[in-house]
């Protein structure tokens, strides 16, 4: 992994999920950390205290000259509106977030100079309803929500600075992502969800039949990836996840399993806008990145369960 010893990285989303990890990680490295998150999501508890904290929101112009000031090496843009229901509402605000945020950034990157944007895509909603499984990257773009429209859109401005102004960077398109700090008071994490809800002795709602099925992987592989992106990947597109597909439902019962919960879970309607199966192919990350997922499924909903049962317990 790279060292950062007099580098400094710039982590958008950093008080969030996966970016608060990521921070972690960075700052043990080495780098020089400063954080820019408007809090919307993410939480003050999350940000580790040698950081440098900015409260701010990646749409607003100030963004470009906070950038000018710190120079940071790297940026690391985790920043985004993550909801697939929400942007069926509001198509307008998730641009704005996921492409005119993400444009500043790049603004910022012609204007000032960094050595790397690297990106944090979505996997799980950019390919749509798969032609096959596992998706390799050159499978066929074609998102049901607006949320993958504009996380695509961002790429395709990547891409474009890239070719322009030699903006360098490397796109990550990530599976489900799952693991401590997931936020389970919103809809994006089922695993975070379920969890604290049989932990607190409610049921769990699974929307539709529930054998709709996800690649789920573990946050600190996501980490792992984002490191490899430091040095590798130029210009490049990979997805990170397992090639594996598991159920909703499957995750249902091996949480339940873990944590001795005795009910069933409720029944919803399945939400507009999902995928109902995908997995994707991450032989593009391994052989050009030097990534594979490390953690298996099961170990991965013990430290997250761990993680949760800590934080029931402290009241958080």
């Amino acid at each position: 992994m790279s060292q950062g010893k007099g580098r400094t990285a710039l982590v958008t989303g950093g008080a969030g999920f996966i970016g608060s990890h990521l921070v972690n990680r960075l700052l043990s490295l080495g780098y020089r950390v400063v954080v820019v998150d408007n809090l919307s999501s993410g939480k003050l508890r999350n940000i580790n205290h040698a950081a440098i904290f900015h409260h701010g929101d990646i749409t607003d112009r100030a963004v470009v000259e906070f950038i000018h000031r710190e120079q940071p090496d790297l940026v690391f843009h985790l920043a985004a509106q993550t909801s697939v229901t929400h942007s069926t509402r509001d198509s307008i605000q998730d641009a704005n977030v996921n492409v005119i945020g993400t444009l500043r950034l790049l603004e910022a990157a012609r204007l000032y100079g960094i050595d790397k944007l690297i990106y944090s895509s979505t996997g799980g909603a950019l390919y749509g309803d798969p032609q096959y499984n596992p998706c390799s990257e050159d499978h066929p773009v074609a998102p049901l929500s607006p949320y993958g429209v504009s996380k695509y859109a961002a790429e395709m401005y990547l891409e474009l600075y890239h070719r322009l102004y030699q903006v360098d960077y490397t796109v990550l398109r990530c599976a489900n992502v799952y693991g401590p700090r997931q936020d389970p008071d919103g809809e994006a994490g089922v695993v975070a969800i379920f969890t604290q809800a049989m932990l607190e002795g409610r049921p769990p709602t699974i929307f539709g039949d529930g054998k709709q099925s996800r690649d789920f992987v573990y946050v600190d592989d996501v980490i792992d990836a984002n490191l490899c992106a430091i040095e590798r990947g130029s210009g490049r597109s990979y997805n990170i996840g397992t090639g594996q597909m598991t159920t909703i439902n499957r995750i249902f019962e091996s949480l339940r399993e873990i944590i001795g919960y005795r009910w069933d879970a409720e029944r919803g309607p399945m939400r507009l806008g999902e995928v109902y199966e995908i997995s994707l192919d991450a032989a593009k990350a391994a052989q050009e990145l030097g990534w594979t997922p490390a953690t298996s499924l099961d170990d991965g909903l013990r430290q997250t369960v761990e993680y949760f049962r800590d934080t029931v317990r402290a009241g958080r």
